[in-house]
């Protein structure tokens, strides 16, 4: 069953994963060497990193490598898009149609 990747996110290594799998794959080892826990801490964060669809991993022969997965990513951001933009054009509605406050003198 895949996770809700907002609530994957939410923890501050598995976003610090997610940076460094953005710059390009990694073994889990690499991944432990640019952050302050285990090997064994880095594979349970990729596991659920990749039940939330947001990271894939490849066999590249003895290794294996991690990078982001493209389609979950999209498909967050694609969300974000469209809960902001309605967002921004609620608070435009709202601004054109509010009047300016008087200043007292």
């Amino acid at each position: 069953m895949a996770s809700d990747p907002f609530k994957a996110l939410g923890d501050p290594h598995r976003r610090a994963i997610v940076e460094l799998l953005g710059k390009g794959p990694r073994s889990v080892q690499e991944i432990a060497d640019d952050l302050p826990i285990s090997r064994p801490a880095v594979s349970r964060h990729l596991r659920l990193l990749k039940s939330a669809r947001l990271v894939i991993d490849e066999s590249k022969g003895a290794r294996r490598l991690y990078q982001l997965h493209g389609a979950g990513v999209e498909a967050a951001q694609k969300y974000l898009d469209e809960v902001w933009g309605e967002a921004a054009a609620r608070f435009r509605l709202l601004a054109e149609n509010t009047k300016p406050a008087r200043r007292k003198r």
